[in-house]
């Protein structure tokens, strides 16, 4: 299978975000296409990581067939050929996914279980993480005494999400709807932490995304769960006090800062070893949850 950095399909382009291509089908449904794109630091770089889409498609389809239980999801189940040419499915399959439309609702469900990135340089200023108070001398990565819903709202593209507290949520989506969101983020996060735990994986933080059906029903939709939403870290090697291993595009985000880079375009080169250890990261993470 070949890395794939452009798509090039006969549907009509929505959207072409940072990873991930979205096509028109018709007025209820849409193609999400996730490249081998790689961006960081919010700037997408020229060179893509080998099978990154391929691993992201599986991982989140994994995990929304394992949380359908808790929240319905976008997927509807199609084949590609459905909507696409012989050649077409030949260059998306194994990265494309055919998804309900759904009205996307604009907060960022943000959960952390562990204290660790911005939620630490937070606590550090603040004693706090996004408003919430913490006990004293936590130290970086310990897992937080309960987990923080921490939800940010949606900016639009090319700038950045801010944190919101949950009484915007409220003015956002409104009371109902905002309780619903967390409660299904939590109970989200509590079964993929206790289930990635059982296969050697602490799960530190991650984000959802919500929409609503055409009957208002909350439904869990972009990717879930996935080294790019998340942050996945070995069980194996985890200690308190210091920054743990990570199954995700951290080793990017390292390297970048040993860097004289300002964070804005132009990416630079990454080093191929950088490229591969990436690569070899995100396919083990896959391994590692969805194996039998």
């Amino acid at each position: 299978m070949q890395t794939l950095f452009e798509t090039s399909l006969s549907l009509p382009l929505i959207q072409k975000g940072k990873v991930r291509d979205i096509y028109d089908i018709d007025d209820n449904r849409m193609l999400i296409v996730t490249t081998d794109r790689l961006s960081a630091f919010d700037v997408v770089f020229d060179t893509p990581i080998s099978q990154k889409g391929v691993v992201l498609t599986k991982v989140a389809n994994f995990w929304f067939d394992k949380t359908k239980h808790i929240i319905p999801n976008h997927l509807t189940h199609e084949p590609l050929s459905n909507v696409l040419s012989v050649a077409e499915v030949q260059q998306v399959e194994g990265r494309a996914i055919i998804v309900k439309k759904l009205k996307p609702l604009a907060v960022e469900a943000i959960v952390r279980g562990y204290i660790i990135g911005s939620g630490w340089k937070d606590y550090q200023n603040t004693g706090s993480v996004c408003g919430t108070a913490l006990p004293d001398n936590l130290q970086l990565a310990e897992k937080l005494p309960e987990v923080l819903y921490t939800p940010s709202s949606k900016a639009a593209v090319g700038e950045h999400d801010e944190n919101i507290d949950f009484a915007a949520t409220i003015d956002i989506l409104g009371k109902n709807m905002a309780q619903q969101v967390k409660q299904a983020s939590l109970s989200l996060y509590q079964f993929a932490a206790d289930y990635a735990l059982s296969r050697g994986i602490i799960i530190a933080d991650t984000k959802f995304e919500f929409g609503l059906d055409e009957n208002n029903q909350l439904t869990l939709m972009d990717e879930v769960l996935t080294p790019d939403s998340s942050r996945f870290w070995s069980k194996a090697d985890y200690q308190v006090g210091s920054s743990p291993k990570s199954f995700d595009k951290q080793i990017v985000r390292d390297y970048l800062e040993t860097l004289d880079w300002n964070k804005a375009p132009p990416a630079p080169t990454l080093p191929e070893y950088i490229i591969q250890k990436t690569a070899d990261k995100y396919l083990e993470v896959q391994t590692l949850l969805t194996q039998t």
